[in-house]
Order: structure tokens, then C-alpha cells, then sequence
């Protein structure tokens, strides 16, 4: 009977455990060590050329399933999905399952197939002695840096499943947000929508009726400037509809290639940060994630260099991830925090103020996470009293531009009715 030398990782545990077995075939010994609650890596027969006795299907199934998981992810799961797979990693870890076993279970329970991939490819780098992290980061287009750098310092310090609640909350609080801003702005989309069906209803269908009415009835007379703006917008929307779309697409891309550049980059948010009205919304919300971002990777852990540098990464704005930057030169140099904060122009003093206190009172993570709180907040409320002052301007805009169609075509049949008279 043969002898084999197997490496496996104890299920309760997670440790890799090493040793030899005596069974009569490769599948039988697998067998016998996953009755003792081992998941074999490795098995071999001792003696023999290091490899593992596995079957060629199963040496081919692991590049195929990493391959299959890298495409096919994109349509797997959305930002509500990862929140949801990392709140339940959380709450296994927290109720004592292995990260091993706890992706096996969410791997079996998952119905989407391509995020199914995505599990069993890491529950495959561990039953290969990699780590949880390094497992993620065969993914960058699901697990980004701010994920991947929460997950190590998990593991570096033995608190995963508390690393994975503070991340499960922080994508839970960003979906809310962005939610809510999805909501109040439905409503307007839904009225300009409505208005620019009716417009163009009124201008391809209506007004060349009127247009003919017009020149039979009135014979050549000269109609009211206004009429004759309209009837010309009506001409041009008819007629010349098709133009109009392809500058309308030639637009559209030259700006999206623009804004592919560095320099379109930063002039498209230096418009965003300083627009009026909108411009103090977009930077409320950029500092409160920059604040919820830098707040929840030093609560984990996380150095403070890397955590500035993952900071910037995922800041949203280029004029923002440059304060950042800065922030982060200064404090390589020695520095504290609040005081290049506050230097950078971009944060207002309110902010370098409160974290200098949490600097000064060793609680910083829990004061960055109130400022976060706050600007949440104040976004929100903006959010909505914005959304409350767009609702009866749009409205009122869509009447005027109903009205001015209506009175241009009425004026000239008041015209030929005084005539008439």
C-alpha cells in the first residue's frame, strides 16, 4: 500500500497541517483526510518528485476559474452585492466559522454564477496556503485598494471580523448616500424628460400644421417675430434633426476624451468643486469620503502613510487628491495631520480643527468618522433643499416654454381674426 505525504488546512482552524498517509489510491486518501476535517493542497507520493497526485481535470479547473471569475464578475455584483458579501463574511467571522469554511458556504449558497467563480477562486488561494488578501487582489475590478488594504491589516492584526464589519458599514453608509441622492434627483429627471417629449412634439407635429395654416390663410403677410422664431426652431428640429444628434455625439465624445486627459481631469472638478450652488455639494461630499475613507483604514489598522495614500486614490477629485498629496508629503517629513490640512486651501478650518483635537487626544479615527457624519448630513440636507427649489423651477420652465410655443402660433390667427373684423 503506498505511502502518501500530504500538506492540508485544518478546517476548524485554518492552520496548515503536514504529514504522510498509507491508502490504496490518491482519491482515497483525499478522502480519508477530509473525513479528519483537513482540506488536502498538496498530496504526493512519498518518495516521488514533489507534485501533487491530482487528476489533470482538476489541475486544469483552477486558470479556468480564475479566468472565468476575472471577466465575469462585471456583471456579477454591484456595490450593494460586495456590501452584502462583506457584511456576511462579518457576521461568520464573529460567529466563529473559519474564513475558509465561510467562503465554501457562501460560494454554495450564491445563485449568480459569476460571483460563484469569484468565491471558489478564493477559497482556492487558500486551500493553497495563500492569504484572504492575496486572494482579492487576483480581482482588482471588485476588490479595489481601500478593501484589499483593510483585509491585510485584518490579518496582520487578527481582528477580520471586525475589520470586515467596519468595512461592511462603510459601504453600506456610501450606498445610503448615494441612494438618497438617487432619489431626489428621480423626480427631476422625470419632469425634464416629459418636458423635452412634449417640446419636441409640439415643434415636429403641431407647428408645420399651423405653418401650412398659415401660409394659405394669411398669403404671403408678415407674421410676428416671435411666430417666426418659433416656426424656425420647428424647421430646424425637423429637418435637421439627424445633424443636430451627430454635433450633439461629436460633442459628447470630444468632451469624454477630454476628460480623459490630466488636464481635463482637473479642469472638469475644479468646475465641479467651484460651480455655484452645486460646487459646495460636491466638495461637502468629497471631504466627507475622504474623512469616512482615512477614518475607517486607521481604525483597521492601517498605517497612516498608506492610509493618505489610499485616501487620495479613492478621493473622487483630482484637486482633492492633491491636498491629500500634499498632506502626505508633510507628514512623511514629521508633520501632523490638521496643520498641511488646513494649509492646502481645499478644507475648511472646521475640519483641520476637529482632527487636530482627535490628534491631540489620540482618538482620531472616531473624530474623523464624525466629521464624516456631519458632512453626510449637511449633504443630504442639501441634496434635498436643492431638489425642493428644482421641482417648481422646472415646472415653471416647462410652462413657459409650452406658453411661448402656443402664444407664437395664436398671434398671427388674432391677427387675421381683427383683420377678418
Amino acid at each position: 500500500m503506498p505511502t502518501f505525504a500530504y500538506t492540508a488546512i485544518e478546517a476548524r482552524s485554518g492552520r496548515t497541517r503536514r504529514g504522510t498517509l498509507e491508502s490504496a489510491s490518491a482519491e482515497k486518501a483525499t478522502a480519508e483526510l477530509k473525513a479528519r476535517g483537513l482540506a488536502p493542497t498538496a498530496l504526493t507520493v512519498a518518495g516521488a518528485e514533489s507534485g501533487t497526485v491530482a487528476s489533470p481535470r482538476r489541475r486544469a479547473r483552477r486558470p479556468a476559474t480564475r479566468k472565468k471569475a476575472r471577466w465575469a464578475w462585471r456583471r456579477a455584483i454591484g456595490p450593494k452585492g460586495l456590501a452584502r458579501f462583506t457584511r456576511q463574511m462579518a457576521t461568520l467571522d464573529k460567529a466563529g466559522m473559519p474564513l475558509l469554511r465561510s467562503l465554501e458556504v457562501l460560494a454554495r449558497q450564491e445563485r449568480n454564477e459569476a460571483f460563484r467563480a469569484v468565491l471558489e477562486d478564493l477559497a482556492g488561494t487558500i486551500r493553497s496556503g495563500g492569504s484572504f488578501s492575496n486572494g482579492l487582489r487576483h480581482h482588482p475590478r471588485l476588490f479595489d485598494r481601500l478593501y484589499v488594504n483593510m483585509v491585510k491589516a485584518g490579518e496582520a492584526g487578527g481582528v477580520m471580523g471586525e475589520v470586515l464589519g467596519r468595512l461592511a458599514g462603510f459601504m453600506e453608509k456610501s450606498e445610503r448616500i448615494k441612494g438618497r441622492v438617487k432619489a431626489a434627483m428621480t423626480y427631476p429627471i422625470i419632469v425634464v424628460v416629459l418636458a423635452g417629449a412634449i417640446v419636441s412634439g409640439l415643434m415636429v407635429v403641431v407647428v408645420p400644421k399651423f405653418e401650412e395654416i398659415f401660409a394659405t390663410m394669411l398669403k404671403g403677410q408678415a407674421l410676428p417675430a416671435l411666430t417666426r422664431f418659433v416656426l424656425a426652431a420647428s424647421t430646424l428640429i425637423s429637418h435637421h434633426a439627424v445633424a443636430a444628434a451627430g454635433v450633439l455625439a461629436l460633442g459628447y465624445a470630444g468632451f469624454v476624451l477630454f476628460h480623459r486627459t490630466r488636464t481635463g481631469i482637473r479642469a472638469v472638478d475644479w468646475v465641479l468643486i467651484k460651480a455655484p450652488l452645486l460646487g459646495d455639494l460636491f466638495l461637502k461630499a468629497a471631504i466627507g469620503r475622504f474623512t469616512r475613507t482615512f477614518g475607517t483604514l486607521l481604525s483597521s489598522g492601517v498605517p497612516m502613510l498608506p492610509a493618505l495614500v489610499i485616501t487620495r486614490d479613492t478621493s473622487g477629485n483630482a484637486h482633492v487628491a492633491g491636498a491629500i498629496e500634499r498632506v502626505h508629503d508633510r507628514v512623511k517629513a514629521g508633520d501632523a495631520v490638521a496643520g498641511p490640512l488646513a494649509a492646502t486651501g481645499i478644507f475648511p478650518g472646521l475640519v483641520s480643527s476637529m482632527i487636530e483635537v482627535g490628534e491631540e487626544t489620540g482618538a482620531l479615527p472616531d473624530m474623523l468618522t464624525r466629521i464624516a457624519d456631519t458632512y453626510d448630513e449637511e449633504v443630504d440636507n442639501a441634496v434635498t433643499a436643492l431638489t425642493s427649489l428644482i421641482e417648481p423651477l422646472m415646472i415653471v420652465g416647462m410652462a413657459v416654454m409650452v406658453g411661448t410655443i402656443v402664444i407664437a402660433l395664436f398671434l398671427p390667427i388674432v391677427s387675421l381674426i381683427q383683420h377678418l373684423q
